[in-house]
């Protein structure tokens, strides 16, 4: 597995590099410094996974990753940070990183790297017990700001249970293409990109 590790903390790069390229299985094709750097490395190397650190100058990683996913919607990027801030954690799954999980959790992000390498979304543990407040804290969306009507909250809602298209047409007495064209509109009023956003939305 190729990576590439961002850090504006070097000696903490250096780790990281030395730590993961000892197990034998992740090697670290480049590293840097800052959001810019992340963007430039992203284009040269193609890397399997972003490992890439949140709070740093000028550009955030945050923001770099949004730059990235924008241009390469397949990107894999996972977020390593010492920081577990509600605002934070949402942002990153709003913009489609599979993963965040805090430095303090050193001993497994080779098992987290290699999961999203493996198409899993990865989170930390103390990431994931605060996932269920935010979920409860936006029980309450306002879907009628966004002009969501209730056949879309349910399709959302199947979404989010897993259900292919096929799947929720058959429940909801509707075509494929009907579910499909109301997944389009939906996703489009929500500014979302794919059924996966918005089940992590939902």
């Amino acid at each position: 597995m190729n990576i590439v590790i961002i850090d504006d903390d070097k000696l903490v790069a250096l780790s990281l590099k030395t730590i993961l390229e000892s197990t034998g299985r992740i090697t670290v094709c480049a590293m840097g410094n800052c959001g810019e750097d992340a963007i430039r490395l992203y284009d040269e190397h193609i890397p399997d996974v972003m490992l890439m650190d949140i709070r740093m100058e000028d550009m955030t990683g945050l923001e770099a990753g949004e730059q990235i996913l924008k241009k390469h919607g397949g990107a894999k990027i996972l977020y390593l940070t010492t920081f577990s801030d509600d605002e934070y954690i949402v942002k990153a799954l709003s913009i489609g990183a599979k993963g965040y999980i805090l430095k303090q959790d050193f001993e497994s992000i080779a098992s987290a790297l290699e999961a999203v390498m493996g198409g899993q979304s990865v989170f930390g543990e103390q990431v994931v017990t605060k996932l269920p407040v935010m979920m409860k804290a936006r029980s309450d969306f306002d879907y009628s700001r966004y002009d969501i009507n209730s056949k879309e909250q349910d399709i959302i809602k199947l979404v989010a249970e897993g259900m292919s298209n096929k799947e929720i047409a058959a429940k909801l007495f509707l075509s494929e293409g009907t579910v499909r064209n109301y997944l389009s509109e939906i996703l489009e009023k929500l500014s979302l990109r794919d059924r996966t956003q918005l089940a992590v939305f939902y």
